[in-house]
């Protein structure tokens, strides 16, 4: 009998990202031949995680009374449902928990329970992610990236000027830690007043993808505020879109985020302790440690002056920057996440 992979999706009523990659992940096996369904604890809620996609066919949908796991299927949890593994332990099958973020692995477990107890597997998001889950664990746990759409989030052919009193436009997401960004803006608006009043702010809330994508093809910057983290796409967004990126890491950000200040920088470069896996591409951001408002900020003072000093002539560090950027995003592209995910199916069908 074909083995078959059910994908829990969690009670959530606001959806953002990490619904969207488990319905991608679904999808990609539905499209293989494979059998796979997506089994909703609840009706679909609100968010861009359950808007309806253009870029793939769902998975069939399967309705949580009538979900019949059996031995040898594979029943998929994001990590802080722990409780949703019961069907998958009682009937026997393989469970997979996939890890999307660290920071809900340990804190989801009921009291008296380790996940060394359990019989379980894991994937995780991210580099990060992976040395977290296996440290605490005792586990392995391969790295199964997500993807981002690179058909929406595409840099445009100009950005907004600069030149004759042009506003740099600064991007940020106020769901991501939104009184620490506040107290960056606020810190960064007096580290340089005059290069502050050349800033205009652009908020992306309540968008849909595709209004996300637009909103950051006009942005010059982007401030990354999110923490904590297990592999976050909106800076990947915002390299697609042509963006310079600042902020913080969130520890799974560390999987493509790499240091493009340069040591002589007003803040010293910021470093992760742990070895970073390699990669291809080089600096690709101004990084910070996680909820360093100063350090923040005068990274993003940095990048404000290379876009405001290079608005008619680019440095060479600008231009390098950018285009790594660039590199990083089409890295974790939908192709990319869609062989990740049949490689790994593979991989879990000869086992």
């Amino acid at each position: 009998m074909a083995m078959k992979t059910y994908f829990f999706l969690p009670p959530v009523r606001q959806a953002a990202g990490g619904v969207t990659v488990l319905r991608r992940m679904a999808a990609f096996l539905a499209a293989s031949g494979r059998e796979a369904f997506l089994v909703p604890r609840e009706q679909p809620g609100e968010g861009p995680g359950w808007a309806p996609s253009e870029s793939f066919v769902e998975a069939p949908v399967v309705a949580w009374d009538a979900l019949a796991l059996a031995p040898g299927d594979i029943w998929v949890v994001p990590e802080g449902w722990v409780n949703a593994l019961t069907p998958g332990l009682n009937a026997g099958a393989r469970c997979l928990v996939y890890v999307q973020n660290w920071a809900y692995l340990l804190s989801a477990l009921p009291v008296g329970v380790t996940w060394r107890k359990l019989p379980v597997q894991f994937l995780a998001v991210s580099d990060p992610v992976s040395k977290f889950t296996t440290a605490t664990t005792g586990r392995p746990a391969p790295v199964l990236r997500p993807g981002i759409d690179l058909e929406l989030f595409r840099a445009p052919e100009k950005k907004p000027s600069l030149l004759a009193g042009g506003k740099i436009r600064i991007a940020w997401m106020p769901r991501k830690n939104k009184a620490l960004a506040r107290q960056i803006r606020e810190t960064f608006d007096n580290l340089d007043p005059a290069l502050a009043a050349r800033c205009q702010w652009v908020e992306i809330a309540g968008m849909t993808a595709g209004q996300v994508a637009e909103t950051l093809g006009s942005a010059h910057l982007f401030l990354a505020t999110g923490f904590p983290e297990g592999c976050p796409l909106p800076p990947l967004e915002a390299m697609a879109c042509g963006c310079l990126c600042a902020g913080f890491m969130g520890f799974g950000g560390a999987d493509y985020m790499r240091q493009a200040l340069p040591p002589e920088a007003d803040a010293a470069p910021f470093a992760p302790w742990w070895e970073l896996r390699h990669a291809p591409w080089g600096g690709n951001g101004l990084w910070s440690a996680d909820a360093d408002i100063l350090g923040a900020a005068l990274h993003l003072k940095t990048a404000a002056a290379w876009l405001h000093e290079g608005a008619a002539y680019p440095s060479q560090l600008l231009v390098q920057t950018l285009a790594h950027g660039r590199a990083t995003a089409s890295a974790y592209g939908l192709d990319a996440q869609r062989a990740a995910v049949l490689e790994r199916w593979e991989r879990l069908e000869s086992a």
